[in-house]
């Protein structure tokens, strides 16, 4: 293995002539011997930082990266002696509480981290690689848009100090994902791309007002001391769009093609230099023509258009940014006494009671003790309205009191809320990239390889019959068909479509799910928890005796009040006598007994006999409430259809779709159900390996299924389906193994959901169709010598504008 060393002085005058650190590109000081050997040559360092960062990377087995990097290395003096020295404070659960988050039973943990000082993709590589090298460490992939990275390690075999200072060893800086230091990041992106497009802008107006008069000069005459003076002042002006406008093309058009690849960049790259590198030729000469105007032009309407992808981009990464910024940093923590204290949100705890004062921000996941309000969870769900909560009912971590005081019970913190699960979701989604946009990058790859063809061909045929307009006609056609428009189309059409579907509730968390989604031909519901709420609510009670039915739900009430069955809590729910039975026993199976007003009652199963004539062939639930002298009361549980869930139906069926119902309840109660949301085909007490088989039949059909369900024993279905959509009040494993969370209690976000996804899908051929359009009709026209350089830039800049543009109509709320 190659390792850093001082060199005998005869290797060292070998390579005296280096007058720059090989790591950071930093003048070497006189007298230094630092030396580091790198694919079998040696070369100089400026200090034993560097020789430290250098020794991590080599001795790693990563000398490739010296070869892909396209900015210098960052020094290991750039990074505060005290940021060292602070990591070791990560590995305090107390700290790791807010940020990280238990993947697995045991020891295994999952953090986001974001990284400073990622430049290229270079960096990713080395950070990738390098990271995933330490023992413990079971994945880390970085964002290179975002410069977030997914750790997931064994904290038994490696703590997390140890990874942060790995990274730090190669001269980056990691630390826990903060909403405002990627908000600086896109500042610095936001107002360097500004800088770019502003001197490019100014710089292609005064050429082209130069190119103006030299034009007309040549149409009415012009002094050749003006000319000459005017090419001169265009050659100044058009240096600083070159150095550094059109830096990002240069060096992204080096780093494919140093890994072999042809990206979209390299003719952008050729196209600029060339005309640059030709027009101060003969701005030197005095022959020839100039095409300062060109380039300039080119550059300028280029990077406004990746301007509007960026700024596209950033909306979109802004919703996971705003879910995280909704959590207040404080909270109002009560003890045993009541007494109030201000406490940081980090520090609560499961168990801790806290209030929660009207317009203030829930802290935590938790539950209502005390108090009734209403809740708006908006910036979670895309729910409109406010919803009603009262004792009992789950309060989620980010949302908003609206009325009145609430005091409520903290059941989780930090990594294991609600809203830190959408957060991961959200990221997942954006790190994974579309099949749709890895198609439109492979054809991109393959048309410019094909253009640079053609551009030789073209090249070659005027040079052999016009050798005075070879150059400006290749330069047209490089221009010209540049495949930006087909780069930018698809990525911006997703980011928008995402972006649009996560503020109205329908979370994307897998970069397949729009493509398969707009394709889905089957649509498969659950019942419970799906198209119903999933949860018991009393629909009729029936007196036996001469007790009135609201005395016979408080006793019944007053025996279940520390009850947590479904049956008991819906009991409780649905009258406000607050009476407290005491002496209570628990018969598992058959129910509860206890005394009340001296007398005692019993409420469970009833006897099948005893059961009132309305009961009888009846599908709902029934329990029987029983006193000394005899049966006083029967309850009847139902559980309740979700108020869209019929409009939903009728919606995607007007879409064309086929609906299912597969659920493991009692066919009867399945059928009820189907017949009352209008779903012809309907299958209850099916086992998760039924529902397996009855998809796995559709999809030999050639169907593309949809499965929406909540439940643990949905997620085996949910990850055979096609596309699988899981509700927000489903259970964690559901939402692990879904493509598509539906956060809103609203069902008719599904309908729209699909038309956003086939919209987009159109959306991204149309695109496609136009890209293609376009240069099979610029191409010839081009070649033919019908289009000059600079209408070659501005017909390649409006068609890069024009699908952006086009792909961000998904942004718009209104359906077309």
């Amino acid at each position: 293995m190659e390792r850093v060393e001082t060199l005998p002085a005869a290797t060292e005058a070998g390579i005296g002539a280096e007058r720059e650190c090989f790591h950071c590109s930093l003048p070497i000081p006189d007298g230094t011997r630092f030396h580091v050997v790198v694919d079998g040559r040696p070369h100089r360092l400026c200090c034993h930082g560097c020789e430290a960062v250098a020794r991590a990377i080599v001795d790693a087995g990563l000398t490739g990266y010296y070869r892909h990097r396209t900015a210098p290395s960052r020094r290991a003096e750039d990074l505060v002696p005290a940021q060292l020295r602070e990591m070791e404070l990560y590995d305090r659960d107390d700290l790791q509480r807010s940020f990280v988050r238990a993947a697995e039973q045991g020891t295994v943990r999952e953090a986001s981290l974001i990284l400073e000082g990622i430049v290229c993709a270079a960096c990713v590589w080395l950070n990738e690689r390098h990271v995933g090298a330490v023992p413990g460490v079971l994945e880390f992939r970085v964002n290179y848009s975002t410069h977030r990275a997914h750790l997931r390690w064994d904290n038994a075999r490696v703590p997390l100090s140890r990874i942060l200072k790995t990274i730090a060893a190669i001269g980056y800086v990691a630390h826990p994902f903060d909403p405002g230091r990627q908000e600086a990041l896109q500042r610095k992106e936001r107002a360097q791309a500004l800088r770019r497009v502003a001197i490019a802008g100014l710089g292609s107006m005064q050429v082209m007002m130069l190119a103006v008069a030299l034009y007309a000069g040549d149409y009415y005459g012009i002094d050749a001391d003006i000319r000459h003076f005017l090419r001169w002042i265009s050659l100044v002006i058009t240096v600083p769009v070159l150095m550094y406008a059109s830096t990002p093309f240069f060096q992204a058009a080096w780093r494919d093609l140093r890994r072999g690849a042809l990206g979209m960049d390299v003719p952008i790259a050729a196209a600029v230099l060339l005309a640059t590198v030709a027009s101060a030729w003969h701005t030197v000469t005095g022959s020839g023509e100039i095409y300062f105007d060109s380039a300039t032009m080119f550059v300028f309407f280029l990077l406004s258009g990746r301007f509007l992808e960026m700024a596209a981009r950033h909306r979109a990464a802004q919703v996971s940014e705003e879910l995280v910024r909704i959590l207040p940093s404080t909270a109002t923590r009560l003890d045993p006494t009541g007494a109030e204290t201000v406490v940081a949100v980090a520090e609560l705890a499961p168990g801790d009671r806290v209030l929660v004062r009207p317009g203030e921000t829930v802290p935590a996941d938790g539950q209502v003790l005390e108090g009734a309000s209403s809740v708006d969870e908006s910036l979670l769900t895309g729910e409109s309205l406010p919803l009603a909560k009262g004792f009992g009912d789950a309060l989620v971590g980010g949302a908003v009191n609206v009325e009145s005081p609430l005091v409520m019970r903290v059941e989780r913190v930090g990594a294991e809320t609600v809203l830190s699960s959408i957060v991961r979701l959200l990221d997942r989604a954006q790190s994974e990239k579309p099949r749709i946009a890895a198609l439109a990058d492979r054809i991109a790859g393959g048309f410019v390889a094909a253009l640079l063809v053609i551009c030789a061909g073209v090249a070659w045929w005027w040079w052999q019959h016009d050798a005075a307009r070879a150059f400006p006609i290749v330069l047209a056609v490089l221009v010209v068909t540049c495949p930006c428009a087909l780069g930018l189309a698809t990525p911006a059409a997703i980011t928008a479509a995402t972006g649009r579907l996560t503020r109205n509730g329908l979370l994307t968390t897998r970069g397949h799910a729009l493509e398969t989604l707009a394709r889905t031909t089957h649509v498969v519901f659950d019942k419970t928890g799906t198209l119903t709420h999933g949860k018991l609510r009393l629909v009729r009670v029936v007196p036996a005796g001469a007790l009135a039915e609201a005395e016979c739900l408080a006793i019944a009430a007053a025996l279940e009040r520390g009850s947590e069955h479904p049956v008991g809590r819906a009991l409780v729910e649905a009258t406000d006598d607050r009476r407290q039975a005491h002496d209570i026993a628990n018969v598992p199976g058959q129910g509860v007994s206890g005394m009340l007003d001296g007398q005692r009652y019993r409420i469970g199963k009833p006897q099948a006999e005893g059961l009132p004539a309305a009961a009888q062939g009846d599908d709902g639930t029934w329990v029987e409430l029983a006193g000394e002298a005899g049966v006083l009361a029967w309850f009847q549980f139902a559980d309740r259809l979700r108020g869209d869930a019929a409009e939903t139906v009728a919606a995607l069926r007007a879409l064309g779709l086929q609906i299912l119902l597969l659920s493991g309840d009692r066919p009867g109660a399945v059928a009820a159900v189907a017949a009352e949301v209008g779903i012809a085909h309907a299958e209850g007490g099916l086992l998760p390996a039924d529902k397996l088989a009855r998809i796995g039949a559709l999809q030999r059909e050639g169907a593309v299924v949809a499965m929406v369900g909540d439940g643990i024993n949905d997620t085996p279905v949910l990850a055979a389906a096609n596309v699988s959509i899981a509700m927000g009040s489903g259970t964690q494993l559901a939402h692990a193994a879904a493509d598509m969370v539906l956060l809103a209690s609203s069902l008719r976000q599904l309908a729209e959901g699909i038309r956003v996804a086939r919209r987009t899908l159109a959306i991204i051929r149309q695109n496609l169709a136009w890209s293609l359009i376009y240069n099979v009709l610029a191409l010839p026209a081009a070649a033919a010598g019908w289009i000059t350089p600079w209408m070659s830039a501005i017909g390649m800049s409006l068609s890069s504008v024009l699908v952006v543009l086009n792909a961000l109509r998904l942004r718009a709320d209104g359906r077309r």
